[in-house]
This record gives C-alpha cells, structure tokens and sequence, in this order.
C-alpha cells in the first residue's frame, strides 16, 4: 500500500500541490491512503479525486478574504518585506463579541464547502482510498485522525475546516463537546498515521526545509512574536514526527520518500499571495520532476 501524506505549512501548500501533481500525474504513483494536517488536508480530497487542475485554481486565487471573514492582522511592506501588524479593531470586534481567538475564519469553511461537493464526497466514500484529516482535540489533550469513510458530508467538511483553523489566529470550533484546532498543533506530519493504517511506502510532503536557514528578525510587534513562537513550536514537533515516522518506518520495513522545500518560501505563511502561490506551485512541480529523475528517469512519454 502507499501512502501521500502531506503536512501542514499555510501558505506553502501550494508547493504541496506542485509536488503532488506531478507524484500523481507523471510519476503515476497510485497511492491507497492520502494523510493531510492543516493545508495539506485541504488539498488531498482534490488530489484523491485527481482534480488537480480545480485544486490547483484554488491555490492559486485564494486570499486573505477568501479565508478570514474577520482578519486580526494587517499586511504592510517595509523595506520590501511584508510584515503583519495587529488590526485593533477587527481583534476588540471579536472579543466584543465573546470569541476565544484574534480572528474568525468562517470564510475558509465556506470555500470548503464550495470546493468539496456532496457528490465528490460520496465518490470518495465509495472509493477503495482512504483520506484522512488530521486535527487537535485541546480538550482531551490529545491528536485525533478522522476517515472520510467515518464521517457525513457535513462532518468531513468541519473536519476539514478544524484541520486548517491556526488558533488562535483562525476559529476555535467547539464539536463534539471538544475544542478543537489546527491539526498541525499535535502532528504536523503524520507519517506515523500512515504506516499505522497500513501503508508500506510512503511519500511525504514536508513544508520546511530539510536544513534550518533560517535566522529570524526581531519581533516588531505582539502578533509577530506569537508567531515566531509557533514556528520555533512547530518545528519542534515536525521534527519530533519525521523522527518518530522514520523510527517506525524501520520497525516495519517501510519505505520513506521525502520532499522537503530546498529553500525558505516565506517566514509567514498566514500571508496569502496569489502571484507567490502559483509560483510556488511549479516549483514544486519542478522540484519533484528533478528529484525524481535523480533517482529514476520517468518515461519520455510522460514528459511530454
């Protein structure tokens, strides 16, 4: 069996979708179970389908509208960076109104909705492939895994949406009796996840650099710093998964084939540019061509 598992990284999974495209298409890899924390579980329903090219659109004309329907920061450029500063206002709107988080982001389950048909989801259901959400149960302490073969249309939608929701910056749902938020809090790569349900190779889509190069700027302001501490936090539990994921792989004789950014795409990923995005999309295409060539030249006929 063989697995995609995609991780989380905002933004950058339109360099997820780059990668998959062409594991998918060129490469023709047929993969039995598709694993997808934060972004990633935005986009394997679509690649499961083999709609690349309407994932595809999506990545490349989504914005910052298109997911927040209250959005806590602002976007400035200094000295050509873009940096993000707190929107006061949007921010005491939402406490005003009794949410737990900066922003609001019902517009993203809205997309979701849209973009994942009740149709598609039954052919999915129907299908001998199993996708699986990742997402954080904060009340239970604890990650939880959820099949599109054990959910409603309606659930896997929220599931979906639940996966994506980087609190406290995006919505904390409360399903269930739970709270629950970004998947990529607990398992921001779940090969582990995979190889338990089966898989005996596995490609993984990593949204980092496999080497750190990066040396972060000073916080300018509080949102700035909340988010370098989420990324100094969420590197360590990607590590801790790539770890735990290769460990596993050994015990039960898996194969394990990683695709890594070769470079630092963006130092914010709640930053959603669609000029970036569509760029970064062939990159990955680009870079999972060559990756692949380097180790086993595709068919001439496919590359045509």
């Amino acid at each position: 069996m063989r697995a995609l598992v995609i991780s989380g990284g905002g933004s950058k999974g339109a360099f997820a979708g780059g990668v998959a495209q062409f594991l998918i298409q060129e490469a023709q890899h047929k993969y039995d179970i598709f694993v997808g924390t934060s972004t990633g579980s935005l986009l394997i329903s679509h690649l499961a389908l083999n709609k690349l090219d309407k994932i595809k659109e999506i990545y490349s004309s989504v914005d910052q509208d298109s997911i927040f329907n209250n959005c806590p920061f602002l976007i400035k450029k200094k000295h050509g960076v873009e940096i993000i500063a707190i929107n006061h206002w949007n921010v005491v709107k939402n406490f005003i109104r009794g949410k737990k988080t900066f922003g609001e982001s019902e517009n993203l389950r809205k997309l979701i909705r849209e973009s994942i048909t009740k149709e598609e989801f039954e052919e999915l259901k129907e299908g001998d492939m199993d996708v699986v959400v990742t997402v954080s149960n904060l009340s239970l302490n604890q990650v939880e895994y959820k099949s599109i073969n054990e959910c409603t249309y309606d659930e896997f939608c929220d599931w979906v949406w639940i996966s994506s929701n980087y609190t406290p910056f995006m919505s904390l749902v409360k399903k269930d009796g739970c709270e629950y938020a970004d998947g990529g809090l607990g398992s921001l790569v779940p090969i582990e996840e995979a190889l338990s349900r089966g898989a005996t190779e596995v490609d993984v889509v990593v949204l980092h650099t496999e080497v750190n190069y990066l040396n972060r700027m000073s916080s300018k302001n509080p949102f700035d710093l909340i988010t370098t501490i989420f990324g100094f936090m969420l590197d360590r539990i990607e590590n801790q998964n790539i770890r735990i994921g290769k460990l596993v792989a050994n015990q039960r004789d898996a194969i394990i084939n990683f695709y890594y950014t070769p470079t630092v795409l963006t130092t914010n990923s709640l930053i959603f540019n669609k000029e970036r995005m569509t760029l970064w999309w062939k990159r990955g295409y680009l870079y999972a061509k060559n990756k692949n060539e380097e180790t086993s030249p595709i068919n001439p006929e496919l590359q045509e």
